[in-house]
């Protein structure tokens, strides 16, 4: 069978704290940023684009995480404060996909979304398929205007992923898939 069906019927993401160095260098990062903007694009309105977090830049802006979760729950203990702070430390790579959907006379926002998805669909699939693990979560501060604003998106913009990469620490373990006869309809 093809090498490329192969993989797809066994990718798996990866909790981002099993994910640890190396990180893609940044040829790799350049090859798998390359292909993740290789997506379904209609109108060629390139309605995403990326932000490469780091190193410095993971701990960063893992404060302002803190902070914001820290006015919000004024009663949360340190070490509470302190794990959502490191929410962007637990893998060495993250990369942020923000969606830059908007309105268009042409093209509906919601295929525009849908881009921005198949964006970070295509960068776990490459990223997993250069050797690396990786996940896409968002969480609640995808959510936030603070940590937005702190990693300059614009009103308009949002988050359709973080997409944490890094080396497996362990094979991925295989989750229950929904069965074919529930989840397809023939006409």
């Amino acid at each position: 069978m093809n090498a490329i069906i192969d993989h797809l019927k066994t990718r798996r993401s990866l909790p981002p704290q099993q994910l640890s160095e190396p990180a893609p260098d940044a040829a790799q990062l350049e090859t798998l940023l390359g292909i993740a903007s290789r997506v379904p694009d209609h109108g060629r309105l390139t309605p995403w684009r990326f932000i490469v977090i780091a190193g410095e830049a993971r701990t960063r802006i893992g404060g302002t995480i803190a902070a914001a979760y820290r006015a919000d729950n004024p009663d949360a203990s340190e070490d509470k404060v302190a794990a959502e702070g490191g929410r962007l430390a637990r893998a060495p790579l993250v990369v942020a996909v923000v969606s830059k959907a908007g309105p268009h006379p042409k093209i509906p926002e919601w295929e525009q979304v849908l881009s921005a998805g198949a964006v970070c669909t295509s960068l776990i699939v490459a990223a997993t398929g250069m050797g690396f693990g990786a996940t896409w979560l968002t969480e609640w501060f995808a959510f936030d205007r603070r940590v937005l604003d702190a990693l300059g998106l614009a009103p308009s913009e949002r988050i359709a992923g973080f997409i944490h990469i890094g080396t497996p620490q362990s094979a991925p373990t295989e989750r229950p898939r929904p069965a074919l006869a529930d989840i397809v309809t023939h006409l």
